[in-house]
């Protein structure tokens, strides 16, 4: 049953004009000034939520975006410096793309932020999408098999890391520790410092192609999984979700759908439904303009990328509309009790399910994404939390 609520905030910051008619994504530029303002975004967001009960506040590691759609680099300094400026809520790593690390870099600074926060980070990992970061800090993105050959062999670094007093690995990427004399004796092992406060570490990962190696490599390290929000498609297609529990059940684990996992949803709270997806369209297209030529809207195809880059074009090229992501499931639209029984319908569907993130898209200004973290947190969590 869902008991738990979050949501997710990859660091946009407030734009001046939003949606398909409005400045192309690949013509954003803002200076400095303008995109550390995504800071002060987190700040406020964490504390509504923190006061509200929302169990985790989810963020995304992202470069170079001087769009302003992504603009923090460092989920783990900023979940420490918001966990001093508030008292309950948990901090989710949504994902530190660890191609873009050192394994063993990565694995010390999310247990030094472990032991900073007294265990409010969750650990979060991702292969990655943006060419422009992956591939500039030298991991392979375009050749999936290498990318998902590097990424395994660095989550098995980091979990031995966590898990072992001392530790080993001589593999492809990487041989661990350093073949060198050290202080009179010969290195062969060395040990993470510090060490997560809880083991085994709570680890999430999205789940995108939901292949047989991915969804198993998962549960071998007993990663749960993340469907819907940040660059997934909202909602979670039943075949995803069937074949995440048949996994589980590989590891001879029988479940009901929807355990270890969480759902992303959008939601967009007004008094009809009609409204409410008028008022939140032109976040939808903001939100589509930025990752449909990442791949990640496959069903947009070659034309309706390049339309999504021309504002004259765009309004008028037959696009996805906000009706078509209600009609699917991925997003929400309407007054509490709407939200509430589609809540209740995806609870039935996924009787395993107890947490579901829920949220506003990239292009949502400050005002109006704390408005509906408020309205969502007093009219439809306490049908669910009973708090």
């Amino acid at each position: 049953m869902i008991k738990n609520f979050g949501t997710l905030y990859a660091g946009h910051i407030d734009f001046d004009d939003i949606g398909f008619d409005a400045t192309a994504a690949n013509d954003r530029e803002y200076t400095n000034e303008q995109l550390v303002k995504a800071y002060d975004k987190a700040d406020a967001i964490a504390l509504v939520m923190d006061r509200t009960g929302y169990d985790t506040f989810w963020l995304a590691e992202h470069h170079f975006q001087h769009e302003g759609y992504e603009a923090i680099p460092n989920i783990l300094m900023l979940a420490t410096h918001l966990a001093g400026r508030t008292k309950n809520i948990r901090f989710g790593c949504g994902f530190n793309v660890s191609t873009m690390w050192h394994p063993i870099r990565l694995a010390e600074d999310y247990a030094m932020a472990d032991v900073l926060t007294g265990g409010r980070v969750v650990f979060g990992v991702g292969r990655g999408y943006h060419s422009r970061e992956v591939e500039t800090f030298g991991a392979p993105l375009f050749d999936n098999d290498a990318n998902r050959e590097l990424f395994e062999e660095q989550i098995d670094i980091i979990f031995k890391a966590f898990n072992e007093d001392s530790f080993s690995h001589h593999g492809k990427n990487y041989d661990i520790p350093a073949n060198v004399p050290y202080r009179g004796y010969d290195l062969e092992e060395v040990t993470l410092v510090p060490r997560p406060l809880n083991r085994p570490v709570e680890c999430y990962q999205p789940i995108q192609s939901a292949s047989v190696r991915g969804l198993d490599f998962m549960v071998k390290h007993g990663i749960k999984g993340l469907v819907g929000g940040g660059a997934a498609s909202g909602g979670a297609p039943s075949p995803v979700v069937e074949a995440w529990r048949d996994a589980l059940s590989r590891d001879g684990r029988d479940t009901e759908l929807g355990t270890d996992m969480i759902v992303g949803v959008s939601v967009y709270i007004a008094e009809t439904e009609e409204k409410a997806m008028a008022e939140a369209s032109r976040y939808f297209q903001e939100n589509m303009k930025m990752f449909g030529p990442l791949t990640l809207a496959r069903m947009l195809g070659e034309d309706g990328v390049e339309a999504l880059g021309d504002p004259q074009r765009a309004p008028t090229a037959g696009l996805p509309t906000i009706q078509d992501a209600v009609k699917a499931g991925q997003w929400l639209c309407g007054p509490p009790g709407l939200i509430i029984e589609k809540l209740e319908a995806l609870q039935a569907l996924y009787p395993g399910l107890d947490t579901v993130n829920a949220g506003s898209v990239i292009g949502t200004p400050q005002s109006v994404l704390i408005d509906q973290l408020e309205m969502f947190a007093s009219e439809v969590m306490p049908h669910f939390t009973g708090k």
